[in-house]
Order: structure tokens, then C-alpha cells, then sequence
């Protein structure tokens, strides 16, 4: 009996959280509350929820705070009344929007009024992001109310574009270098590798949170497209000599705030750094990016080998047709597999494969070339996931932002760090930018070229 009650006690110190952190929501709703105090209690006993506490707290959320229907019942009715010409048509019409405003928006723009507040609802909404994927219902009505509020916060007059260089303070050069998850660094020398005359770093910061940018690029300036992270990265490789780059390659971008995605502020970022790089420099003609493919290997080629096959439109049966017969027999050879079918020859690839040597092998390298990047192509332009979007979520963020791709731009082995072969079998990609593009960008963000630009943007201009 003694767990059964220590379970029940849990259950109980749990539900009792989530409530306190609840009620404390619901009175910051009511005219005349202290929004400050309110908005410190619920920061602090927010933290100490735990993932399934903070599931369960989003949807008493949405479903206790809300319009009822008895609200606005009467008012429908009159509507749905009203002829064609009905002069009250647009006095019921416009009641009706006002008593329809969601109860949660009021709560949630007060909430970004306190110090603090704007970064506790970006992280509320990355936490919301973050179950949301394993919820049983929908939690998009509450994050439908935080977008409405940021779709204010974050525009022309709160943001600002810095470029960050060797002159920046140390606090921001470590920041970069910390919050750097597709290349990461081990040290602020590496970061300084980084920034100089052709290796470039923008960050994109809110006013209200000027201590961390809420994005940032790393951009090198090339001669050509580069197509293996080495030539970027590498601190011995030589620089672009000065007056030879015609390229901007984006290697790294990072959305520092999880809270603010699907907000289009990276399409924005590239944007103000197309266009700011043409400006400087005509020279500059391509814009492209070196992009990782994370998931290619472990959440993809790797289960298809496996025959786990089921959620693909590649299947482990097809994967030999990407072989000629004589590279099938030697794979099978050097993986010490019995010649067979499809089975076994997808054993000796998967042998291969999750061994990180075979890159040191040039037979290996020579055989298993343009088949990974043909099955690389296919996953980039082929695969799709339940919202019928690319199924990798880098190729979609830029697919979405107007980039293109082809197979010739799948590049072999361009990163054969463990960390590129784990994730992608060293597969990257270039996303190819146009010029054309910018145009685009221009009208998707009417704000674009009154953002504010600081620090050594205004040396240069």
C-alpha cells in the first residue's frame, strides 16, 4: 500500500502546482492587477514545473480560459438575422470581434509588459513547441494567441541587425561561440577564426532582450561555391585573397530562441545580409548556403536499411537499384556478408555505413559516391512529411524561404567530422539563393529596409 499513497501524495503535489501556477494566470486577467507582481510569481513557480506539469498547465490554459459560447451566442443569432443591407450588419459585427478576443491575449500582453516578460513567453511558447509534437490534443488555439502577440513584438522598431566582430565585446563574441549547435567550437579562439574580413557573423537582436541575439548568421566570403565545410572552418586553410571573393556562403544559422520559430525572422536575416553584403561589395554575386542534412543517416537511411521502412517513400527493396552489380558484390565482399538479395546486401551497406573508417578508404569512397548522393537527392526532393513538406527540417526552412536546390548541389563527404558522418553520412548541401530573391523577401517583410543596422554597419556606410 505504502507506494500506492506515495504515488497518490505525487499525484496530488502535482496537480496542486499546476493549479497555483493556473489561478495566479487567471488573476493577472482581472481589471486593476498587479501585472509585475503576478508575472514574478507565475516566472518563479513556472520553473518548477515538470514537462508533464507544464503539459497539463497549457491545456487547463486553453480550455478554462476562453470565450463561452453563451457569450456570444446571442449575438451570432442577431447576425445571421441581419439582410444584406442591415445598417446594424457592422455595429454587431465589430461587437462581435470584441467579445471574441481571446481572454488569453489580454493575459499574455501583459505578461510582455513586465521586465522580463518578453523572454519568459518566448520561452513558454518553445516549452509549448516541445510537447506539442507529443500531446494527445491540440495546443495551436494557445500558441495562435502568443503568435498574435508576437507578430507585434518582433517588427520594425524592436529589432535591430548588428555585425559581430573582433572589435565586439567578449561577452557577445562567447555567447556566438556557445549558442553555435551546427558547427560547434571548444574554444573563443575558434570563434575568433571566424570573423575578419572573409568570415563574417550578423546577429539579429530585440530590444528587450539585448543581452543574446535572438539569431545569428556565419557567412564566408568565397571564390566560388565552397563545397566541403573544411575550406570554411579549417583554421589553417588559407583566406579568400582580398578582392577575389564573388560568393557568400551562409555555413551556420542559429534560432537562439526555440520560441520564435515559424516566425520567418531567418528568411528576414538572410535578407538583410544578401542585401547588405551587395551593398559593400559588388563583387558579390552568389549567394548560396553549406548546409547540414541532419536525420539523412540516423532517422532515415539508416532505418531503411533496417527495414523499418514503413513511414518512406524509399524503401529498403529500392536501395539496391541505386548499386551497379559489381559495387553490390564488392560491399558485400569487404563487409564480409554472403552474397544474397536485397536483405543482405543492405546488411553489408548498413555494416559499412555505421563505421566511421570507411571514409579513410578510397575503394569504399569510390564506390559508395554518387549512390549516397543520388539517395541523399531523392530525400531532400522526395520525402515529405504529414504536412506534405520536406521531411528535413533544414531543406525545408529554406525551401520555404525561396531557395533552390539540385543534385549537383549534394555535396560527398563534405563534412567528415564524426559528428557530419553520425548525422549525414558527410552529406551536405548547397541552397541556392537568387538575386531575384531579395525582391521577394522585400515584400513579405514591408519593414525590411527601415530595420535599424548598429555597430560596424555604420562605420561602413
Amino acid at each position: 500500500m505504502e507506494p500506492i499513497d506515495k504515488k497518490q501524495r505525487s499525484k496530488k503535489g502535482s496537480d496542486k502546482r499546476v493549479a497555483e501556477v493556473f489561478h495566479t494566470f487567471k488573476r493577472l486577467s482581472e481589471e486593476g492587477a498587479e501585472e509585475d507582481k503576478l508575472f514574478r510569481k507565475i516566472k518563479s513557480r513556472y520553473k518548477t514545473l515538470a514537462d508533464h506539469e507544464k503539459g497539463e498547465l497549457f491545456r487547463i490554459l486553453m480550455e478554462n480560459i476562453e470565450v463561452s459560447k453563451e457569450e456570444i451566442a446571442h449575438l451570432l443569432e442577431d447576425l445571421s438575422r441581419c439582410g444584406a443591407d442591415d445598417p446594424n450588419w457592422l455595429k454587431l459585427l465589430s461587437k462581435l470581434r470584441g467579445r471574441a478576443y481571446s481572454p488569453r491575449l489580454n493575459i499574455f500582453r501583459k505578461i510582455s509588459r513586465s521586465p522580463g516578460g518578453l523572454k519568459f513567453l518566448l520561452d513558454f511558447r518553445g516549452d509549448l513547441l516541445s510537447l506539442q509534437r507529443f500531446s494527445k490534443i491540440s495546443l495551436r488555439p494557445l500558441d495562435a494567441d502568443i503568435i498574435l502577440l508576437f507578430e507585434v513584438w518582433f517588427q520594425d522598431g524592436f529589432l535591430y541587425l548588428e555585425e559581430i566582430t573582433l572589435e565586439s565585446s567578449y561577452r557577445q563574441v562567447e555567447l556566438i561561440k556557445d549558442s553555435d549547435l551546427v558547427h560547434p567550437m571548444t574554444n573563443i579562439e575558434e570563434m575568433g577564426q571566424r570573423l575578419g574580413e572573409d568570415r563574417r557573423c550578423f546577429a539579429l537582436y530585440h530590444r528587450l532582450i539585448p543581452y543574446e541575439p535572438i539569431i545569428f548568421i556565419e557567412v564566408a566570403l568565397t571564390r566560388g561555391i565552397a563545397k566541403h565545410i573544411v575550406e570554411i572552418i579549417e583554421m589553417d586553410k588559407p583566406q579568400t585573397p582580398k578582392g577575389e571573393a564573388d560568393t557568400a556562403i551562409f555555413y551556420s544559422i542559429n534560432n537562439t530562441q526555440n520560441g520564435l520559430t515559424g516566425l520567418g525572422l531567418g528568411k528576414m536575416l538572410i535578407g538583410q545580409v544578401v542585401d547588405y553584403l551587395r551593398k559593400e561589395n559588388e563583387q558579390i554575386k552568389n549567394f548560396s548556403t553549406l548546409s547540414p542534412l541532419p536525420g539523412f543517416w540516423e532517422n532515415y537511411l539508416q532505418l531503411i536499411l533496417e527495414g523499418r521502412d514503413e513511414s518512406f517513400a524509399l524503401k529498403r527493396k529500392d536501395v539496391p537499384s541505386y548499386f551497379a552489380r559489381r559495387q553490390m558484390g564488392k560491399l558485400m565482399e569487404i563487409a564480409g556478408v554472403k552474397k544474397g538479395k536485397t536483405r543482405a546486401f543492405s546488411r553489408a551497406l548498413l555494416t559499412i555505413l555505421s563505421e566511421e573508417e570507411w571514409k579513410e578508404k578510397e575503394e569504399l569512397k569510390k564506390i559508395l559516391h554518387q549512390p549516397l548522393v543520388k539517395i541523399a537527392y531523392h530525400y531532400i526532393s522526395q520525402e515529405k512529411n504529414p504536412q506534405n513538406r520536406p521531411l528535413n527540417p533544414v531543406t525545408n526552412f529554406h525551401l520555404a524561404n525561396g531557395a533552390s536546390v539540385s543534385q549537383k548541389n549534394v555535396n560527398f563527404l563534405a563534412n567528415p567530422s564524426s559528428k557530419g558522418l553520425t548525422e549525414s553520412c558527410g552529406i551536405m548541401v548547397n541552397y541556392i539563393y537568387t538575386s531575384s530573391w531579395l525582391s521577394q523577401i522585400r515584400r513579405s517583410f514591408r519593414w525590411f529596409d527601415k530595420l535599424e543596422v548598429r555597430g560596424i554597419f555604420s562605420r561602413r556606410q
